[in-house]
Protein backbone atom coordinates (compact mmCIF):
# COMPACT_ATOMS: atom_id res chain seq x y z
CA UNK A 1 0.00 0.00 0.00
CA UNK A 2 3.18 2.30 -0.05
CA UNK A 3 2.87 2.79 -3.77
CA UNK A 4 -0.64 4.57 -3.83
CA UNK A 5 -0.50 7.78 -5.04
CA UNK A 6 -3.15 10.10 -3.94
CA UNK A 7 -2.56 12.84 -6.10
CA UNK A 8 -5.43 14.42 -8.35
CA UNK A 9 -8.04 11.95 -7.14
CA UNK A 10 -11.57 12.79 -5.80
CA UNK A 11 -13.06 10.92 -3.53
CA UNK A 12 -16.58 10.58 -2.08
CA UNK A 13 -18.41 10.17 1.42
CA UNK A 14 -19.93 6.68 1.84
CA UNK A 15 -20.68 5.96 5.30
CA UNK A 16 -20.11 8.28 8.45
CA UNK A 17 -20.67 8.27 11.85
CA UNK A 18 -24.00 10.44 13.25
CA UNK A 19 -21.43 12.63 15.18
CA UNK A 20 -19.71 13.31 11.88
CA UNK A 21 -20.52 16.55 9.46
CA UNK A 22 -19.67 14.92 6.06
CA UNK A 23 -22.07 13.30 3.66
CA UNK A 24 -22.34 11.67 0.14
CA UNK A 25 -22.35 15.09 -1.18
CA UNK A 26 -19.01 15.86 0.09
CA UNK A 27 -16.39 15.74 -2.57
CA UNK A 28 -12.09 15.49 -1.29
CA UNK A 29 -9.87 15.85 -3.90
CA UNK A 30 -6.41 15.30 -3.34
CA UNK A 31 -3.17 15.83 -4.19
CA UNK A 32 0.45 13.96 -3.01
CA UNK A 33 3.67 15.24 -3.51
CA UNK A 34 6.34 12.45 -1.71
CA UNK A 35 5.06 11.20 1.61
CA UNK A 36 2.96 14.70 2.11
CA UNK A 37 -0.79 14.22 1.36
CA UNK A 38 -3.56 17.02 1.54
CA UNK A 39 -6.80 17.58 0.21
CA UNK A 40 -9.58 20.20 0.00
CA UNK A 41 -13.64 18.92 0.32
CA UNK A 42 -16.76 20.58 0.35
CA UNK A 43 -20.40 19.79 0.07
CA UNK A 44 -23.21 19.00 1.74
CA UNK A 45 -22.67 20.25 5.40
CA UNK A 46 -19.18 21.12 4.60
CA UNK A 47 -18.51 24.62 2.82
CA UNK A 48 -15.12 24.69 2.90
CA UNK A 49 -12.19 22.36 4.57
CA UNK A 50 -8.79 21.12 4.49
CA UNK A 51 -6.52 18.17 5.47
CA UNK A 52 -3.22 17.52 5.56
CA UNK A 53 -1.67 14.19 6.01
CA UNK A 54 1.58 12.21 6.23
CA UNK A 55 1.89 8.61 4.24
CA UNK A 56 2.74 5.89 7.25
CA UNK A 57 5.50 2.94 6.47
CA UNK A 58 2.35 0.53 6.24
CA UNK A 59 0.58 3.31 3.74
CA UNK A 60 -1.86 4.14 6.26
CA UNK A 61 -2.69 8.26 6.62
CA UNK A 62 -1.65 9.97 10.00
CA UNK A 63 -4.26 13.19 8.79
CA UNK A 64 -5.20 16.18 10.41
CA UNK A 65 -8.72 18.22 9.61
CA UNK A 66 -10.07 21.34 9.58
CA UNK A 67 -13.31 22.84 7.84
CA UNK A 68 -16.14 25.43 8.32
CA UNK A 69 -19.73 24.24 8.70
CA UNK A 70 -22.94 25.75 6.87
CA UNK A 71 -23.28 27.05 10.16
CA UNK A 72 -20.26 28.97 10.63
CA UNK A 73 -18.66 27.17 12.52
CA UNK A 74 -14.54 25.79 12.59
CA UNK A 75 -14.55 21.94 13.14
CA UNK A 76 -11.28 20.61 13.83
CA UNK A 77 -10.24 17.14 14.20
CA UNK A 78 -7.41 13.71 13.47
CA UNK A 79 -8.15 10.85 11.40
CA UNK A 80 -6.17 7.73 10.73
CA UNK A 81 -6.95 5.95 7.38
CA UNK A 82 -6.59 2.72 5.83
CA UNK A 83 -6.38 2.64 2.51
CA UNK A 84 -8.28 -0.61 0.24
CA UNK A 85 -7.95 -1.37 -3.57
CA UNK A 86 -11.79 -2.23 -4.95
CA UNK A 87 -12.15 -4.99 -7.25
CA UNK A 88 -12.89 -2.24 -9.95
CA UNK A 89 -9.45 -0.42 -9.06
CA UNK A 90 -10.56 2.46 -7.26
CA UNK A 91 -9.47 3.41 -3.66
CA UNK A 92 -11.10 3.08 -0.79
CA UNK A 93 -10.35 5.09 2.62
CA UNK A 94 -11.68 3.55 5.98
CA UNK A 95 -11.24 5.99 8.58
CA UNK A 96 -11.43 6.22 12.40
CA UNK A 97 -11.52 9.77 13.59
CA UNK A 98 -12.24 12.02 16.32
CA UNK A 99 -13.17 15.98 16.93
CA UNK A 100 -10.29 17.95 18.59
CA UNK A 101 -12.91 20.27 19.22
CA UNK A 102 -16.83 20.33 20.14
CA UNK A 103 -18.07 17.19 21.78
CA UNK A 104 -15.03 15.17 21.01
CA UNK A 105 -16.57 12.23 19.83
CA UNK A 106 -15.25 9.24 18.12
CA UNK A 107 -16.26 8.41 14.41
CA UNK A 108 -16.10 5.83 11.75
CA UNK A 109 -16.06 6.63 7.78
CA UNK A 110 -15.20 5.25 4.64
CA UNK A 111 -14.73 7.38 1.45
CA UNK A 112 -14.37 6.03 -1.55
CA UNK A 113 -12.66 7.14 -5.41
CA UNK A 114 -14.93 8.97 -7.57
CA UNK A 115 -13.67 8.16 -11.31
CA UNK A 116 -14.19 11.06 -14.19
Amino acid sequence: MRDINYNDRLFRSVENSDTGEVDQSTIFHYHQKEDVVWASYEGGSIRFGTLIAKVQPDGCLDMRYSHINQHGQIMTGNCWSQPEVLADGRLRLVENWQWTCGDYTKGHSTIEEVLR
